[in-house]
């Protein structure tokens, strides 16, 4: 039997043939997973501290309002008072004198098309969901909530972030 020397064999070079199909892939699956802001945070919101928290099932389902002093870019404008925010736009709720404005009465609107936007088989299952400032008044939590009576959005949460021990 002859002896055979063993050749030396190289490995074969990786295919990027099929590179490109993969970054497509990763593309598409970031695009779809990926969730946009739905609108810019003007207020500031340090949430109140609780024990008792519940996720939210179908955030598709929850209305977002907004309530604190406003962030440092928009002060000039708004002031320094809390403001009510709903989506992209600011009201000032509170007047010169430390009363209520009727600008109250736009989350009436804000609501009423938040509910054109879903089915009518869900409207019941909607959530108003009221991230508050620690600091500011219940006197516009109040003002906001009567609000929500009127149009019978009763369906209302606070946001609260868990407590953790202070050991």
């Amino acid at each position: 039997m002859p002896i055979r020397k063993k050749v030396k064999k190289e490995t074969p070079a990786i295919s990027t043939a099929s590179l490109p199909d993969i970054i497509f892939i990763l593309l598409f699956f970031f695009m779809v997973a990926t969730v946009m802001r739905d609108s810019e945070l003007m207020v500031q919101v340090k949430p109140v501290k609780g024990t008792e928290l519940e996720k939210l099932e179908k955030k598709s389902l929850v209305s977002y309002i907004y309530i604190g002093p406003p962030t440092m870019q928009y002060e000039a404008k708004y002031g320094t008072a809390p403001v009510v925010q709903l989506n992209d736009r600011v009201y000032r709720v509170i007047a010169e004198d430390g009363s209520t404005t009727s600008e109250v009465q736009e989350v009436r609107n804000f609501i009423v098309n938040e509910r054109e936007k879903v089915d009518e088989k869900l409207h019941g299952a909607m959530t108003t969901s009221l991230r508050v400032d620690k600091e500011v008044k219940m006197g516009i939590v109040t003002d906001v909530k009567q609000e929500l009576r009127k149009i019978g959005s009763l369906k209302v949460n606070y946001s609260a972030v868990p407590r953790t021990s202070d050991l």
